[in-house]
């Protein structure tokens, strides 16, 4: 399903691109790439911001919040909590980040779908 989506994206962004493309042809006409100003091609950079803001939030909450809820799983809900062995609380606290990771994945996913719409939605409408 996550192949879809991002063949989905993929698709969408080569549009864009094409249709950027073509109307660059058409205001400059055929001639060579360097007649062609540079800032017409930039992205919108509040747009770039957002993403690279996006980004740097869930690269921090990928590094952190699976290694915090690994040890303070293991040490106070498997060990303190529970009273099981180390060996039984490090393999459950393993399965705890491992399943954070795929919810901060989950996330991330659905975030950057949702912005990518949205901006497709409001290049749409221009």
């Amino acid at each position: 399903m996550a192949t879809a989506a991002a063949l989905r994206a993929h698709a969408r962004a080569v549009r864009r691109f094409r249709r950027a493309e073509a109307a660059a042809m058409e205001r400059f006409g055929p001639g060579p790439v360097s007649a062609v100003p540079v800032a017409e091609f930039r992205p919108n950079e509040g747009s770039l911001t957002s993403t690279l803001r996006t980004l740097l939030f869930f690269t921090a909450l990928m590094i952190t919040l699976p290694v915090g809820l690994y040890f303070s799983s293991k040490a106070y809900v498997f060990e303190g909590s529970l009273g099981m062995s180390d060996r039984d609380s490090y393999f459950y606290a393993a399965i705890v980040a491992v399943v954070t990771v795929h919810v901060v994945l989950a996330l991330f996913v659905y975030v950057a779908w949702s912005e990518g719409s949205r901006q497709w939605r409001e290049g749409k409408q221009d």
